[in-house]
């Protein structure tokens, strides 16, 4: 991936490590994982909004215990 491209996690990682990076780039939203950061995987804008108000309603709730 290209050095211009501006990885952000989340506060709420614990200590800032080990935990999911997103960027947007060429109209795509990027994904990684910090500790492997060369796997990236793409999704469309509409997509990841349509996952971003699924966790919002907190439909993926039960991932996270």
């Amino acid at each position: 991936m290209s050095a211009e491209i501006n990885w952000q996690k989340s506060s709420f990682s614990e200590g800032g490590a080990q935990c999911v990076e997103i960027a947007a780039h060429n109209g795509e939203i990027l994904m990684r994982e910090s500790d492997d950061p060369n796997v990236v995987t793409t999704t469309s804008r509409n997509k990841f909004a349509a996952f971003v108000a699924g966790v919002k309603a907190g439909e993926f709730d039960h991932f996270a215990n």
